[in-house]
């Protein structure tokens, strides 16, 4: 299986940016698309944004597209989310998950890491 830890949160002004990193270890890296959630205080978790095993494929939902941008670095085991406009809403723990290749759910998960923007 493949370890994953979150860093790169904090806090930061509406309008600004951050950019979160997700580093992974275990297995093969390249053998795990991976996407980003997050859970907001109150809310169910929500997916943000994925990309396939060689970052050639990329998705994200519509409340970040334009804002967000997930990209991977196999040669060092990591996914990463740039977000910039950030805006109270986007608020939340953001976590990293991995989904082996072939496989319909995200069986790994990082253990989040805190991004609260101010107003």
């Amino acid at each position: 299986q493949v370890q994953l830890v979150e860093s790169g949160g904090g806090l930061v002004q509406a309008g600004g940016s951050l950019r979160l990193s997700c580093a992974a270890s275990g297995r093969t890296f390249s053998n795990y698309a991976m996407g980003w959630f997050r859970q907001a205080p109150g809310k169910e978790r929500e997916f943000v944004a994925s990309i396939n095993r060689y970052g050639g494929d990329t998705y994200s939902v519509d409340s970040v597209k334009g804002r967000f941008t997930i990209s991977r670095d196999n040669a060092k085991n990591t996914v990463y989310l740039q977000m910039n406009s950030l805006k109270p809403e986007d608020t939340a723990v953001y976590s990293c998950a991995g989904r082996v290749y072939g496989a319909s759910d995200y069986a790994y998960w990082g253990q989040g890491t805190q991004v609260t923007v101010s107003s």
